[in-house]
C-alpha cells in the first residue's frame, strides 16, 4: 500500500516538475523573440534618426 501511495506521489511531483520546465522553456523562448524584436526596433529607430538628420540638413540648406 505504502509502494502504491509512494508511487502516486512521485507521479504526481514529476507531472509538476514537467509543467514548470515546459513553462520555463516558453518563458525563455519568449525572452529570445523579444530581445531580437527589441534590436530590430532599435535598427529601426536608428534609420529614422539618420533620414531625419538628413532631412534637416536639407531644410537649413533650403531655408539659408
Amino acid at each position: 500500500m505504502a509502494k502504491n501511495q509512494l508511487k502516486k506521489v512521485a507521479v504526481s511531483i514529476g507531472g509538476a516538475l514537467g509543467k514548470a520546465d515546459r513553462k520555463a522553456h516558453q518563458v525563455v523562448r519568449a525572452g529570445a523573440l523579444a530581445r531580437k524584436e527589441l534590436a530590430d526596433i532599435s535598427k529601426q529607430v536608428e534609420a529614422l534618426k539618420r533620414q531625419l538628420q538628413k532631412t534637416t540638413k536639407r531644410l537649413k540648406k533650403a531655408l539659408s
